[in-house]
């Protein structure tokens, strides 16, 4: 696809309103896919009525990884991991109310880029964790179709003592509730490494990492926020827990204290030996954890496309929080509709959390209350070519 410059971009229409019916979906065979969830094919030899494919894309090709949509004028941003190649890639998107993307622009970077997330005084600013890369990249995406490099970081801290950690892994890169500071997960060193932000010059400087216990190689993060505390949770893919920590701002410092380490499945509840725990996220309203596992094979649930077979499921696992002390109380265990549940998220209403099963190539769209956080049924499906790396809603 010919990428145009921005005076053309801003010659076309506006971009499109945010969607919460639209998912983008990006597979490890190079592709984007826009789902429609009001289009649907009535359930044929499964139990649960499938979705529209409306469009696709190759621009990201060819391991795309994370998707990171910029609001209010909607801008989709890939990452490809570049498992093929000696680099990664960056690659930005307008939106269109067809569910179709029109590239902007397209940027090489360090090898192996699996997260980003935008910061900056007017969202300029986009930050990378290359897994494959040790490295922590920033870019300026002030124009989508001229991105630049701001800094990148190459970590060489030693590695852990699993075979998983031969390096440093930085895994994920996301902002905090304020805006200031920059946390990074890695899974290869053990820590949970920390920056504060110039949000003009986008500039990013390290900070002392906490570190986590050896081992347990730490892969994503996400804030919860009552009042004015602050709690981060923290799961770890190798040792296969959820870290609870107590947020503190001291000027222009952030501290991270620890107020629990649970195993993933709950405080006393087992966690499968083959088990790789893998996303979490927390609701709209704060109060209710999700967290997913990968590998543990716990769950038969009926075939999407035959009901008269069945397959095997992995979990993904509910909890309540409490405000005051930010613990997680157990709500729920229960499948997650198929075999690696690599990544999912919760649309802002709460009612719906869509689920990319890695290896079944497939995504499912469960249905949650949000009165009570309970998980319900799974309401719809779609089948995607190739091993489903990330899902997120249009909005």
């Amino acid at each position: 696809m010919a990428l145009i410059s921005l005076a053309s971009l801003l010659l076309l229409a506006g971009s499109a309103a945010a969607n919460p019916n639209i998912l983008y979906v990006t597979s490890y065979a190079g592709t984007i896919t826009t789902l429609n969830l009001t289009e649907t094919t009535p359930p044929a030899g499964g139990k649960y009525p499938s979705v529209k494919a409306v469009a696709t894309s190759d621009g990201c090709k060819a391991s795309p990884s994370w998707l990171t949509l910029k609001q209010p004028c909607p801008m989709l941003y890939c990452i490809d991991e570049g498992l093929e190649t000696p680099g990664g890639s960056l690659s930005s998107y307008r939106t269109n109310d067809d569910g179709t993307l029109t590239q902007i622009g397209k940027v090489t970077t360090a090898p192996g880029p699996v997260s980003g997330v935008f910061y900056g005084a007017k969202g300029h600013g986009f930050a990378m964790a290359h897994y494959g890369g040790s490295t922590l990249s920033t870019w300026d995406v002030s124009d989508p179709a001229n991105i630049k490099n701001v800094q990148s970081t190459k970590f060489t801290e030693p590695a852990g003592p699993n075979p998983q950690q031969n390096a440093p892994h930085p895994h994920e890169a996301v902002l905090d509730p304020t805006g200031r500071f920059l946390v990074v997960p890695d899974l290869g060193a053990d820590l949970v490494r920390l920056f504060s932000l110039d949000n003009q010059t986008l500039q990013a400087t390290a900070l002392p990492p906490v570190k986590a216990k050896p081992g347990s190689g730490p892969r994503h993060v996400a804030f919860a926020v009552h009042g004015a505390k602050t709690y981060l949770y923290l799961i770890t893919e190798l040792g296969n827990t959820i870290v609870g920590y107590d947020v503190g701002y001291e000027g222009a410092g952030i501290s991270l204290k620890e107020i629990f380490d649970i195993g993933v499945h709950g405080e006393g509840r087992q966690v499968p030996d083959k088990a790789a725990a893998s996303e979490i996220v927390v609701s709209p309203d704060q109060k209710f954890l999700v967290a997913s596992s990968r590998r543990e094979n716990i769950y038969k649930v009926d075939s999407f496309d035959d009901k008269t077979k069945q397959i095997d499921s992995d979990s993904i696992i509910n909890f309540s929080i409490d405000a005051g002390t930010g613990k997680l109380t157990f709500l729920q265990d229960v499948p997650s509709g198929g075999s690696f549940p690599r990544h999912f998220s919760m649309n802002k209403a709460g009612t719906k959390i869509a689920i990319g099963l890695q290896k079944d190539s497939r995504v499912v769209v469960m249905q949650r209350d949000p009165a009570t956080g309970k998980l319900g049924d799974f309401e719809s499906f779609a089948n995607i070519a190739g091993e489903i790396t990330s899902v997120i809603f249009d909005e």
